[in-house]
């Protein structure tokens, strides 16, 4: 249910409106001076705050002011016995939902509440559709390699001229797509992604070219290709090193003559594409070795740009970081969660063996299992570090040296033990707490603990 803060220096108007509040079913708590409700606001996550105008202290319009600048979004609802029409003005001027007058008429709050919480709900869930629903985020970084990658977009990007992207697994050739998309002539048409590593070899020329119904068994109706519906805009081939040989003769074809035809037709179709194609394949390498053509690869790499690992550009994790917290935070409706220094620096000495795709996976879980901020001791207990050449990880806070387990039981006996001490130290030893915790029987935990040889 909804929490909500009352801020009035009137003990009376505080009680009342708990009752009312409460008894609707709503979380109350209260603040009786406006320097104490602005702390609480800064503090705690509320769905809708009462806010009197004449306090002590702090005046109630200066509360909403720095209230709305902490939290631009936060619904807040102006009660005063004191207030005019000009100070309501100038309230909701100022950005409050509403403004009632004291003694407030019952039917009036509550559904002056409904509506507040109603509207707060549907912005939250429109950002949140939208930033789901857009995948074209910021590229974030501050190293030189980030710069430079921004700069080459800007340059490149206005053009029709075709581009490679190179990059591991996970670093982000597909944003750098997107923006060279976005920032073209053609953004008001659309972009299509083909990941050709994920497509049979047989069914890759239908994806891209169409076909016609029955052009073979399976093929009961006609297929428009993805050259075709990306007419006008940007067609994206992901992982194009994986593409077959007889698909890339049909590309090549295709962009020599800006014409394709579909599996099983003989009409040629123009078409109106530009293409960017990213792998995180050697090409040179895949030509040797007769995987690859040279002639499509000099087609395709008119111009080249190369997304570096994030052990490449470790300074800008902690962007990163901040960022994908601020994002998981918002996704799950949980109050921001700050990193600290400490935890950042430790994040950076990592080896990001899945780059920025990893961190992103690593920031997530922890902020789901930590407290109220990221810590080093969160990033030791939950983030396994994988250094480069190392046969040792971090587990629990302590070093552990994986070539010390003869199987793979054994670490599994190991790592199960760390978890559960770590988990009933932090419950301090409630048993029944930390099973419902972790989602087991009460009995099933304390033939672990016997099992393990686990003491307080």
């Amino acid at each position: 249910m909804a929490k909500i803060l009352i801020v009035d220096d009137e003990k009376n108007i505080r009680r009342t409106l708990r009752e009312i509040l409460e008894y609707e079913g709503y979380t109350v708590e209260e603040a009786e001076d406006g320097v104490d409700g602005l702390n609480q606001i800064k503090i705690n996550k509320y769905d809708l705050v009462f806010l009197d105008i004449k306090m002590p202290k702090l005046d109630g319009l200066e509360v909403l002011a720095q209230a709305l600048e902490f939290n631009p979004e936060l619904p807040i609802i102006i009660i005063s016995g004191h207030g005019t029409m000009e100070t309501a003005v100038e309230a909701v001027r100022n950005g409050a939902f509403d403004y009632i007058a004291k003694p407030p008429d019952l039917n009036r709050l509550l559904i002056t509440v409904r509506n507040a919480l109603d509207r707060s709900s549907l912005i939250s869930e429109s950002k949140n559709l939208k930033r789901r629903i857009n995948k074209t985020r910021e590229i974030i970084g501050a190293s030189k390699v980030i710069k430079k990658i921004k700069e080459t977009i800007d340059r490149v990007a206005p053009t029709d001229a075709r581009v490679l992207i190179t990059g591991s697994n996970g670093t982000g050739k597909e944003l750098v797509a997107r923006w060279l998309h976005e920032k073209s002539n053609r953004s008001e048409g659309p972009m299509i992604e083909v990941n050709c590593a994920a497509i049979p070899s047989e069914l890759i020329e239908s994806e891209l070219f169409g076909h016609e119904k029955g052009a073979f068994t399976s093929a009961v109706k006609q297929r428009i290709g993805k050259f075709e519906l990306a007419n006008g805009g940007t067609l994206f081939l992901d992982e194009v090193g994986d593409m077959s040989l007889s698909a890339q003769a049909k590309v090549l074809r295709a962009l020599q003559e800006n014409k394709i035809t579909r599996v099983g037709g003989d009409r040629e179709i123009p078409v109106n594409v530009r293409i960017v194609a990213a792998t995180n394949k050697n090409l040179l390498e895949q030509i040797a070795e007769k995987k690859f053509r040279e002639d499509l690869y000099h087609r395709l790499a008119v111009l080249l740009v190369h997304v570096p690992s994030l052990d490449e550009r470790k300074e800008d994790i902690p962007l990163l970081a901040e960022m994908f917290t601020a994002e998981i935070c918002a996704d799950y409706n949980m109050k921001p969660k700050a990193i600290t220094p400490e935890a950042l620096t430790l994040l950076q000495e990592l080896h990001w063996s899945g780059n920025v795709r990893e961190l992103h996976n690593v920031i997530e879980r922890l902020v789901i299992l930590s407290d109220k901020s990221i810590t080093d001791k969160e990033v030791r207990s939950y983030v396994s570090p994988n250094l480069s050449g190392s046969t040792s990880s971090n587990i629990g806070g302590e070093s552990v040296d994986f070539d010390s387990f003869p199987n793979f039981s054994d670490y599994k006996d190991y790592a199960e033990k760390v978890y559960l001490e770590f988990k009933l130290q932090k419950n301090n030893w409630n048993v029944s707490k930390t099973a419902e915790e972790i989602e087991i029987q009460r009995s099933h935990l304390y033939n672990k603990i016997d099992k393990f040889n686990l003491k307080r």
